[in-house]
């Protein structure tokens, strides 16, 4: 049993940790041994801390002894290094801010520690988060640990390897356009996307503002609730939080039975894979067994929907990122004459070629006398999009689709040509520009790859979409299957 907790849900281990079968050193320890086996081969983690991690855990163990801990104390996990923390560096994964230190914890991160899990490092990422296979990072690409010559997908690659991998019990990414969902598909784990404001992002260093959302990776639905839980709620440093709703939904009556799902044709194109299209489509056949009625609906402008989050999300992205100007703080170019080739020169080498590439077209967006062509007209066809997915769950409970269009692709293989790179996230951008809950959770293999599926609910829907997916998880056993790492 001592040999497989990397396997285990964060229920199991609590209940080892409280029985005194295990410690949190030992587990703590055991997590660190599996990194110094295998992290040198996937490359997950930018900054990780052996004797720091080890010290909570003796903390940890204390308030287990005193009866005072909560189902997460003595946990180890991850976050993604765009997530502020106090004892280790937070870099973006740019080359602009290497060596930058933050002197407070993001709100996630204070939530978690204060309940006593025990963060062990920071997971490498696509730079300020802009990519779908981390290998746009700074520091080195990230391997997918089912196979070592493909992408984990991004661009929270670091942390959904680290889980998939065995080197963390559950971590934290961002998802602006399905960085949480689309690496968990391709990684084999479950992935959620909160509703937006859900979970606060103070502390986030922002890609997308109106986009982005923190959400867990696990290697299950109900370890998602656990930590939704425990992150979610309104923070007064985040004006745009306002934490989830009330409502409690009966996980022991058979929610599948009579549910509602649409399948929206739109998602089932000329992107999709055959043979990943086939996978889901054996999934939507095990709902039906379940007793859930089937219906196809239509999203008519979900066409138009990655045409507007390649105008809307650079142009935030063009606004973010002003501030780092080499001037106040992060890499900075010193061999200059003036204050404005300091700003030119350190921008331009800090920043890496899809940052760049995503600040200018960003800027153009925003441009005089075209930013009511572009962002003006993007802002409108997400009103569009918004409506019609808002109306869509008047007729069913969730939408089901594919979260990836395809398996992990071969590393370097789609790096020549933004476009095709692009389009990877062609099924999970409605979801935020919606800011509505999604969720990916393992549902078959394909050649020996993971398959997600993703479950769309309501905005704050969020309860009841992670009640269906741990239904069906417990119904199931695609979410046991792991990489064999050698």
């Amino acid at each position: 049993m001592l040999n497989s907790l990397h396997n285990k849900g964060i229920k199991e281990l609590s209940l080892l940790l409280s029985d005194k079968t295990i410690s949190s050193v030992e587990l703590v320890t055991y997590f660190f041994d599996r990194i110094d086996k295998y992290e040198s081969q996937i490359h997950s983690f930018i900054s990780m801390d052996k004797d720091y991690a080890i010290d909570k855990a003796i903390q940890a163990d204390k308030l287990i002894h005193r009866k005072e801990s909560n189902i997460i104390t003595g946990i180890p996990y991850m976050v993604k290094d765009n997530i502020s923390t106090k004892h280790f560096e937070t870099t973006a994964g740019s080359k602009i801010l290497d060596g930058f230190s933050s002197n407070y914890d993001a709100t996630v991160v204070k939530n978690l520690n204060e309940h006593g899990a025990i963060l062990i490092g920071k997971g490498n990422l696509d730079e300020f988060a802009m990519g779908s296979s981390t290998e746009n990072s700074a520091f080195g690409a990230t391997k997918n640990p089912w196979d070592l010559s493909r992408v984990p997908g991004g661009s929270s690659g670091g942390p959904a390897a680290a889980v998939s991998a065995g080197f963390s019990v559950f971590s934290l990414g961002s998802d602006t356009g399905g960085s949480v969902r689309q690496p968990a598909s391709l990684c084999g784990i479950t992935g959620l996307k909160p509703s937006y404001g859900a979970v606060s992002r103070y502390g986030l260093i922002a890609f997308g503002s109106s986009l982005d959302q923190i959400g867990p990776f696990t290697r299950n639905a109900e370890d998602s609730k656990l930590i939704l839980d425990i992150i979610s709620g309104k923070d007064e440093y985040d004006s745009t939080s306002r934490g989830l709703s009330s409502e409690i939904i009966d996980d022991e009556t058979n929610i599948l039975n009579g549910l509602k799902v649409g399948l929206p044709k739109e998602y089932f194109s000329e992107y999709l894979d055959e043979k990943v299209k086939d996978s889901v489509m054996d999934f939507v056949s095990f709902l039906s067994d379940q007793g859930a009625v089937i219906e196809e609906v239509s999203l008519p402008h979900t066409d138009y929907a990655l045409s507007v989050y390649y105008i809307l999300a650079p142009s935030e992205a063009s606004s973010n990122l002003s501030r780092y100007d080499g001037v106040k703080y992060g890499y900075s170019e010193n061999e200059v004459d003036n204050m404005w080739e300091r700003i030119e020169k350190s921008r331009s080498n800090g920043f890496g070629l899809e940052v760049k590439r995503r600040i200018m077209l960003g800027t153009y967006s925003l441009s005089s006398g075209y930013y009511d062509e572009y962002y003006g007209k993007a802002e409108q066809a997400r009103q569009i999009i918004k409506s019609e997915l808002n109306d869509i769950f008047t007729k069913v409970d969730i939408l089901v689709t594919p979260t990836s269009p395809s398996t992990a692709f071969k590393l370097g293989e789609k790096l020549s040509d933004p476009m095709e790179m692009y389009a990877n996230d062609i099924m999970t951008i409605p979801a935020n520009i919606a800011g509505i809950p999604a969720i990916s959770i393992p549902s078959s293999q394909v050649n020996g790859l993971p398959v997600g599926s993703q479950l769309v609910g309501p905005y704050m829907g969020d309860a009841k979409l992670l009640v269906i997916a741990n239904q069906i998880q417990q119904l199931t056993d695609w979410h046991l299957s792991n990489p064999q790492l050698s």
